[in-house]
């Protein structure tokens, strides 16, 4: 039987029983990461695009495109994928759809074009249809539902000996359970070799011969595999803040990680120490932020979002930190600072877990990040600190726990897309999640159709920082013109960053 997204949340949500894996994972009460969808189920071979239910954002039309389960039994069960587009801005210049692949995992796609494709350039937004959908298990696609009483049970990634590691891959088979049965078949098919699949049948339904591909962070797994797939079915691809798949060992993946969150962390320092705005300007900002970690590790620090509430170590450094890193807001993040040192402490009290990361069985699904024991893990987690000394607790520790004892169906592997047409790989030298590295390996693992576009500055996301990096993008676009060799675009002044 098909599995209808959004009616089947709405049922779900009804009952109250259940729980997305999603943004805050907080107990359904109605649909929050995506708008409505209002079209009918499309069907076979057509998309019946209707106005999205989004009155105050007007102008996307929304619609569902039904896929297989699993696409090893093409003719087994169903589930519907929520689409959603906004027209090029300029008909009569159209060159057809690009898809944008959403990042996370669970980044819903079909909101990124309800609430505005202002992420793309005017150029972009004017030849193309901007299209997107929430992939399987994610929005208004089938999202993963599990129980919120077991949720909020999680055991804290912060172990302390062989029975916590025990009882934590204990516990994630128990809701890896609970979540299979809530949310169906769909459960074990979330991986991105499915997506890849998803998206080929969305460019044949879309009428494209070949498929315009912008995928960003996670997105660019998706992009990736798609163009070892099917590599003669790419017109053109942009892969901005580039995932690299062939990262082979734990150890690796989060060394990589550690590493690229301390690089943003040292040149917000660097910049703080030569900018006489910086809030922290003449202050130790080390120090500061060491004694604001050594308060939250006490539950004395105030969330600032949340009067009266305490913040734990774990947020401070994900959710404080982090979202300035991505949006390169050095000044921002010097102000918070500021402003939690010179707050009065709270009592001191125990933090809760922080939750776990949007769609998390779909990131178990793609990365193999085995452990062996506690002591391996107690050595994994000294070297995270050591590579990062000033961010404990980085979300990437708090994945690899929540996948202990989780198979894997589409694990790591280097890229191999022979006959793939010119690919551009873009990333920011001082990404906060998604190294620089990581770009370099995944243009080189493309071999001659890897064209690396460098830029200069900071942040999560690149491809519209400036007049060079936006030209070079839609000139290859629309025309598919590749910029040459060794490309790097400077850095434009953003609020806060030099």
């Amino acid at each position: 039987m098909p599995l209808r997204g959004r009616s089947a949340v709405r049922r779900v949500a009804a009952r109250g029983t259940a729980m997305v894996l999603g943004a805050a994972m907080a107990v359904i009460t109605g649909l929050t990461v995506a708008p409505a969808v209002s079209a009918s189920p499309s069907a076979a071979g057509a998309l019946r695009w209707a106005p999205c239910d989004d009155p105050a954002r007007p102008g996307a039309e929304c619609a569902t495109l039904s896929v297989p389960v699993d696409w090893a039994q093409p003719d087994g069960p169903r589930l519907d994928l929520a689409v959603a587009r906004r027209t090029a801005t300029d008909p009569g210049a159209r060159v057809g759809s690009m898809v944008f692949g959403p990042g996370g995992p669970g980044d819903s796609g079909v909101e990124r074009v309800v609430r505005g494709i202002s992420r793309f350039s005017p150029e972009v937004r004017r030849r193309f249809d901007i299209v997107s959908f929430d992939p399987r298990g994610v929005g208004g696609s089938s999202p993963v539902t599990c129980s919120g009483d077991l949720l909020a049970e999680r055991p804290s990634p912060e172990l302390k000996s062989q029975a916590d590691f025990d009882a934590t891959v204990a516990y994630n088979r128990r809701l890896r359970a609970d979540c299979r049965a809530r949310t169906g078949p769909v459960f074990d098919h979330l991986d991105t070799a499915q997506s890849v699949r998803d998206l080929d049948a969305l460019r044949a339904t879309l009428g494209e011969r070949k498929l315009t591909f912008h995928g960003s962070s996670y997105g660019t797994l998706l992009g990736a595999q798609y163009a070892e797939t099917y590599p003669r079915r790419v017109r053109a691809m942009v892969l901005e803040s580039v995932m690299d798949h062939s990262v082979p060992t734990t150890r690796g993946f989060l060394r990589a990680e550690a590493a690229a969150a301390q690089d943003s962390f040292q040149e917000f320092v660097k910049w703080c120490h030569g900018a006489p705005d910086c809030a922290l300007h003449a202050r130790d900002v080390r120090a500061v932020w060491q004694s604001l970690l050594a308060r939250a590790g006490r539950g004395e620090l105030e969330d600032p979002a949340r009067p009266g509430t305490s913040l734990s170590s774990a947020d401070l450094v994900n959710k404080i930190a982090f979202r300035k890193f991505y949006q390169a807001d050095y000044a921002g993040l010097a102000t918070a600072i500021a402003r939690m040192d010179a707050s009065k402490p709270l009592p001191a009290s125990p933090t809760s877990i922080a939750p776990l990361p949007p769609a998390t069985p779909v990131f178990c699904a793609d990365w193999h990040l085995p452990v062996r024991d506690y002591h391996e893990y107690a050595s994994l987690i000294s070297m995270t600190n050591t590579t990062a000394p000033d961010l404990p607790s980085l979300l990437p520790t708090h994945m690899a726990a929540a996948c202990l004892g989780t198979p894997t169906a589409n694990p790591q592997h280097r890229l191999d897309a022979p006959g793939a047409p010119p690919i551009l790989v873009s990333n920011a030298l001082h990404d906060p999640a998604t190294g620089y590295p990581w770009a370099v390996s995944v243009a080189r693992q493309l071999g001659r159709s890897g064209k690396l576009l460098t830029y200069e500055g900071h942040g999560h996301g690149s491809v519209t920082s400036g007049p060079c990096m936006e030209d070079a993008v839609d000139s290859y676009l629309t025309d598919l013109a590749v910029p040459p060799r060794g490309t790097r675009c400077p850095a434009v002044p953003r609020r806060g960053v030099w």
